[in-house]
């Protein structure tokens, strides 16, 4: 399922202090460095949906479930749908937009929400093998 980043999001970020949600039920996150996170941003451009950034990652927010097939990229992580484990992961409220702490890099809002996760994934690899080098087995993990 595709979801365009200019869907309305079916919910709101907290009003007054960050607040935990659970990954895979409105949505997954897919967690990267951030060093590979910048690159990501780059190769997306406009089409990147909402990132949520703390002081060493970043989160993109895709349609739940839309990566279970992913292959395994090295240093990304996605928490949500099809995770063994319930994840939570911390979301700030829309006026934190600066960092180091938890803040949105790129603010949701109705015109930006979900990341279309195939670009997501295209781009992932692209930044994970410029950041780190290909892997010995030529494989992304």
């Amino acid at each position: 399922m595709q979801t365009d980043i200019r869907t309305p999001a079916p919910w709101t970020p907290p009003r007054q202090d960050v607040e935990l949600v659970e990954a895979g039920t409105r949505w997954d996150a897919v967690r990267a460095p951030a060093p590979i996170g910048e690159r990501v941003l780059e190769l997306l451009g406009s089409a990147t949906g909402a990132v949520i950034a703390d002081y060493a990652h970043m989160y993109w927010l895709i349609a739940p479930g839309s990566a279970r097939c992913w292959q395994r990229i090295r240093q990304v992580h996605v928490l949500g749908a099809g995770s063994p484990a319930i994840t939570y992961i911390g979301v700030p409220p829309v006026t934190y937009t600066r960092g180091p702490r938890l803040h949105w890099h790129v603010p949701v809002g109705p015109d930006r929400y979900l990341t279309d996760a195939a670009r997501l994934r295209e781009a992932l690899v692209r930044a994970a093998i410029a950041e780190l080098g290909p892997s010995e087995d030529g494989v992304v993990r």
